[in-house]
């Protein structure tokens, strides 16, 4: 898979997982086939939460990676693992500024928050990793969760531009989402959306993205509840208008605050493109290339070279299609390829996988075909009977065949040398 990083925690826990899975207990290729799939999902999606959950046991943060990151043992189970902060060095001032106290920053939230009452108020200064602060918030019409997270991206990387992207709709179901850049050159994302994907309980979750020129980064999210989970609703709608967010993010005083973070001198000080990075095509155009005469499309995602998909329709129904590629799998071939798995002449693996969906939409269906090249080189392809995995069947089958995934996973397009062919 392709990093975002030069090295990437989840990545490494997912390689590592599987290989002890390999040991351990027969396995679930079903579940690896969504493993490998997995962390294409969280870059797009993008949920890059500042500070969220009342109280210091439950506190759960994520990094500006989109990583978790969970202080203490009150972690929640729904949560990815712990990974690395995954900052990157901005430029930096001759003289270092004084850290930022965590005290200061819930009084910088404090005083841009309307007139209202303030309480259960944590924060980690700028001397800590993830600097973050969190309240409850109550202007008179019910109490609301609002955190802010702080930290930074590399300027023009691939992680600044996902940060700021708004995520696809088959995969995270918002309202609305809008990406504007500012007059100082700053772009900023505001998403309102919902906590739960799928909607089991109406808990809503607004969050404003802000990357600046020089590479700060500001996460703003908000809820309409006194905590991110298992809290009763309290409002109709979080307390702040999508203008108001972005006022908030856009604010100074953060930005003074991360440039008192200290430099992480173990990070590169340039992040290559993930085209650069990797000999493989963007998935999504690619994806679009290959497939057969008659389908529309109606959305896809960007350019990203380790997971995309498409929806697609041929006029009976919308079907999900997604691919996920990933390098470096060979030693776990005999996890994912069993004995009933094919091998071609030239000692590709191809092992093909028909079940019921994994989301929770009613009547979803999932094909994959699964390949794994002599280099190492695994492309997943999976097609379903819906537009998303989490609603409810389109279609009876999936607009692709067996037989087109399989060419479709075998294409030489994946690799960018071939991609003409």
């Amino acid at each position: 898979m392709p990093l975002e990083q030069h090295s990437d925690p989840f990545e490494e826990q997912l390689s590592a997982g599987m290989r002890h899975a390999a040991g351990a207990f027969e396995t679930d290729r079903a579940a690896l086939v969504t493993a490998g799939a997995a962390r294409g999902r969280r870059r797009l999606l993008l949920r890059r939460r500042a500070a969220v959950a009342g109280g210091a046991a439950g506190l759960a943060l994520v990094g500006v990676g989109g990583a978790l990151l969970l202080p203490g043992a009150g972690s929640r189970t729904d949560r990815t693992s712990v990974a690395a902060d995954s900052r990157h060095p901005s430029a930096s001032p001759s003289a270092a500024p004084s850290p930022v106290s965590g005290d200061s920053l819930i009084r910088t939230l404090e005083k841009l928050l309307p007139s209202g009452k303030f309480s259960g108020a944590e924060a980690r200064g700028t001397d800590e990793d993830a600097p973050y602060v969190h309240l409850v918030f109550d202007d008179g019409k019910g109490a609301a969760a609002v955190g802010v997270g702080l930290g930074r991206v590399q300027p023009g990387s691939d992680q600044a531009r996902q940060v700021t992207e708004c995520p696809g709709k088959a995969y995270a179901h918002y309202d609305t989402c809008g990406t504007g850049r500012l007059p100082d050159g700053s772009v900023v994302m505001v998403l309102q959306g919902y906590e739960y994907p799928d909607r089991r309980v109406d808990t809503k979750w607004w969050n404003a993205e802000l990357v600046s020129p020089q590479g700060h980064h500001v996460s703003v999210s908000e809820w309409n509840a006194a905590a991110e989970k298992d809290a009763p609703i309290t409002r109709s709608q979080p307390p702040l208008t999508p203008a108001q967010l972005k006022h908030i993010a856009s604010a100074a005083a953060w930005r003074d605050a991360i440039d008192a973070m200290p430099e992480d001198k173990k990070k590169p000080t340039a992040e290559p493109s993930a085209t650069e990075s990797t000999a493989f095509a963007p998935v999504a155009p690619t994806l679009k290339s290959l497939l057969p005469k008659g389908l529309t499309v109606s959305e896809s995602s960007g350019e990203d070279s380790g997971f995309g998909y498409v929806v697609a329709d041929d006029g009976k129904g919308r079907s999900l299609v997604q691919v996920n590629v990933q390098a470096g799998m060979a030693d776990v071939a005999g996890d994912l390829f069993g004995s009933g798995a094919e091998t071609l002449p030239d000692g590709t693996r191809v092992a093909v996988h028909q079940g019921p969906g994994e989301k929770g939409g009613a009547g979803v269906v999932m094909w994959t075909v699964d390949t794994l090249r002599t280099d190492g080189t695994r492309v997943v392809v999976s097609a379903f009977n819906s537009g998303a995995q989490d609603t409810a069947a389109t279609r009876k089958t999936p607009a692709l065949t067996i037989a087109q995934l399989r060419q479709i996973a075998l294409s030489p397009k994946w690799f960018l040398q071939n991609r003409s062919a």
